[in-house]
């Protein structure tokens, strides 16, 4: 279960309240419902509670089964990306199940419960492989025929089936750009956080890393939280802090960001994203230009997280992809963590969720302060970088290129 369940999970309800999604009086009540179980889910989880656990957990599956029953023709005819969200909360929810079954020293139903939630869709085959909530049935002859059943969903197995990039003609896409830390509002946001204390005197990458543990320290994170506020450091941190709750993986990206350009280190957030295009789930990072070792590198505000070779040096996003797809060795930091309560290894946050989501990526022209103000226009672009002959999925106005070199290109 541990921290990624909690965060597909809370993704999922986010993406249940977008305007794209027809809101009818039952559904926004189903939402709400949904909402408060899975708070109060995350609660009993926390205090290993898990009698209260199953029944909250019980309880989601009544609600979401009975809204499917009652509006079946609906989802099937008018509605069917309503119809794969409900589905895919289901199966989280059996799986969810299955664990606190599990802890709870109830084997045999939790393995029928995890039985459950493959038959109606769940494969996340590596997460299944290292969460240690299921440990207690491993052993069982029908959880591992289960388990082997669903081997083929792999997501790794998918990045390492990904087309090659293909080098082309750049002179169509856009010139990316930087902004320089004399931008008066990037002044506002290095004096307002003392960006010079907090980095430190040392050397850039202890600086960079010094930023990123600020951001985590900070700010939790919540996935299915967008704050309503502009989307700049100062205001996201002041709405976190004065309403008492975290804020979503783009947000706390963001915030990091603007950081890093405010010290004069050019850097951009990157969506990461999966290839199946009904899986709305993703997460945002950072990769912020190292001058010293000429190279782009990874940060995660939302799990502490840096990843290096298995030789100590620091890794960008194209390498740790390059080395999921060659099978080559991969280190986490050893801090690596989501809010303070549960540490990643590298077999759940690298070898499972990013390989999931690392299929296709995602990022602004122009990185500089607030680029996605909900509340002006910014006429922000953004570029695609997907592997050749992939057609990703249009949200926002954006080039597509598998041109990898001038993706990573060196800021100019």
């Amino acid at each position: 279960m541990k921290a990624l369940r909690f965060f597909i999970i809370t993704a999922f309800l986010m993406l249940l309240s977008a305007p794209a999604i027809a809101q009818s009086k039952e559904f926004n009540a189903l939402r709400q419902d949904l909402q408060r179980l899975n708070d109060e889910y995350k609660k009993a989880y926390d205090a290993k509670d898990y009698t209260t656990t199953i029944a909250k957990l019980n309880e989601t599956e009544r609600m979401i089964e009975k809204y499917q029953s009652e509006n079946k023709e609906s989802l099937e005819n008018n509605n069917k990306e309503m119809a794969f969200m409900l589905k895919y909360a289901l199966n989280n929810t059996y799986y969810n199940l299955a664990c606190s079954y599990s802890l709870s020293g109830k084997s045999k139903l939790a393995v029928d419960a995890f039985a459950k939630a493959v038959a109606v869709g769940y494969n996340d085959y590596r997460h299944v492989l290292v969460d240690k909530d299921l440990d207690n049935i491993r052993p069982d002859k029908k959880f591992r025929s289960l388990l082997n059943s669903i081997k083929k969903y792999d997501k790794l197995e998918i990045l390492k089936a990904a087309a090659p990039y293909q080098r082309g003609r750049a002179d169509t896409l856009p010139t990316f750009t930087y902004a320089q830390a004399d931008n008066r509002s990037l002044q506002a946001v290095k004096e307002y956080f003392n960006l010079d204390s907090v980095a430190g005197h040392g050397d850039e990458i202890s600086r960079m890393l010094n930023v990123l543990h600020f951001v985590h320290n900070e700010v939790s994170h919540d996935g299915g939280f967008n704050p309503f506020c502009e989307k700049d450091a100062i205001d996201m941190y002041n709405y976190a802090k004065v309403n008492k709750r975290g804020i979503n993986c783009r947000c706390l990206a963001i915030m990091l960001s603007e950081m890093y350009l405010a010290l004069g280190m050019p850097a951009r957030y990157i969506t990461c994203l999966p290839a199946d295009p009904n899986d709305n789930d993703c997460h945002v990072i950072v990769s912020v230009w190292s001058r010293d070792k000429g190279k782009w590198l990874w940060m995660d505000p939302t799990f502490d997280a840096y990843v290096q070779d298995d030789k100590g040096n620091y890794l960008s996003i194209q390498e740790v992809r390059e080395r999921l797809i060659k099978g080559l060795p991969l280190v986490l930091n050893e801090d690596a963590n989501w809010n303070h309560k549960s540490k990643q290894s590298k077999e759940g946050y690298l070898e499972s969720y990013m390989a999931k989501n690392l299929y296709w990526l995602e990022c602004p022209v122009n990185s500089t302060f607030n680029v996605e103000s909900p509340y002006r226009a910014t006429g922000s672009e953004y570029v695609d970088l997907v592997p050749s002959g992939f057609t990703s999925r249009a949200v926002y106005q954006r080039y597509r290129t598998s041109d990898d070199a001038y993706f990573w290109q060196a800021p100019k």
